[in-house]
């Protein structure tokens, strides 16, 4: 058999180590697209003759990164994020859609982009696949899964970047009013993660709007997923985005100067709804790296005109203020 093997040509042998399928629109319709990758999924439904599913052995994937895989075993995550938000129970055996991106939650899993197209998991359930590389005590492992090949179209790896509606280096598609001031701007922070944040823009955002005012609100960093546009939609504000909007999965291990940039477009954009005030959350805590530096870079409080900060206690809120 190593004879034989040997005497085969290059390309033969090349495409015994890959797998290419194409998508009708059968299979199309019963992938479980993921929160995280709501436009990609938008496109597959509408032309999935123009999709494959291709896998080949020295595939790296990055992040934001589609891929195509089988869930093997339910484990923390046993739901996944719709493109609509809604928590659809997953099963064993079922095809899911969601995206290659790093994670960082202390309270769940620090998880990185893989190297490979090996088995990884499902380490939150907007849709980010990645590998565990440790998990707090308290909860149970993650969903496991099994990558059938990453979401190709044209040739090219489709990233979620190639189908965002809105980009950081894009001037606003909304028509920009001749000598129109920004409009104020408020960041929300908080001493870590799940320190009320989220609870805290919302209940800003709609205070406001009960006072009379127009909001539009955003997510600048943290991990994707529906809930927290959500929240901010039903508080009251009129625009909403979030750095999925952008085309990233997560914003964890992102290079600093992209998430600084991501801020700005994204206070930017929403400057531009005509809003009378634009609430921003930054992720995690003022420990958290990024962060820390966003608080001590210029372009923050060029941009920044306030900050609403959340604590759980009196000692974090102090600590936190100092």
């Amino acid at each position: 058999m190593a004879i034989i093997a040997e005497s085969l040509p290059t390309q033969t042998i090349a495409a015994r180590n890959e797998v290419q399928q194409q998508i009708d629109a059968q299979r199309a319709r019963t992938i479980r697209a993921a929160y995280t990758t709501r436009f990609v999924a938008a496109e597959l439904q509408r032309n999935p003759q123009d999709f494959q599913v291709v896998r080949r052995a020295n595939m790296a994937p990055r992040a934001g990164d589609v891929v195509i895989a089988t869930v093997t075993e339910l484990g923390k995550h046993m739901r996944l994020q719709s493109p609509v938000s809604r928590r659809q129970l997953m099963f064993v055996g079922q095809e899911i859609m969601v995206a290659y991106g790093d994670r960082y939650a202390p309270d769940q899993f620090l998880a990185h982009v893989p190297q490979n197209l090996g088995p990884c998991q499902l380490v939150a359930g907007g849709g980010v696949a990645s590998e565990v590389i440790e998990q707090h005590a308290s909860i149970d492992m993650a969903t496991q899964l099994q990558p059938t090949g990453l979401l190709m179209r044209h040739g090219k790896v489709v990233n979620l970047a190639d189908f965002a509606p809105l980009g950081i280096e894009d001037d606003s598609p909304r028509p920009a009013q001749a000598g129109a001031q920004r409009p104020p701007v408020i960041a929300v922070l908080g001493t870590s993660m799940n320190s009320g944040k989220s609870t805290t823009l919302g209940c800003l955002v709609n205070g406001l709007v009960n006072s009379g005012m127009a909001v539009a609100a955003g997510k600048a960093t943290g991990t994707g997923a529906g809930n927290d546009p959500d929240l901010f939609t039903d508080a009251g504000a009129f625009s909403v985005c979030d750095f999925t909007d952008f085309g990233f999965p997560t914003t964890y291990r992102l290079d600093y100067e992209t998430v600084r940039d991501l801020l700005v477009a994204m206070i930017r954009e929403q400057s531009a709804t005509g809003a009378d005030a634009v609430v921003i959350e930054i992720a995690d805590g003022l420990f958290q790296g990024e962060t820390s530096r966003l608080l001590l870079d210029p372009v923050f409080s060029e941009h920044v005109d306030r900050v609403l900060f959340s604590a759980q206690d009196a000692l974090g809120a102090l600590a936190g203020e100092r």
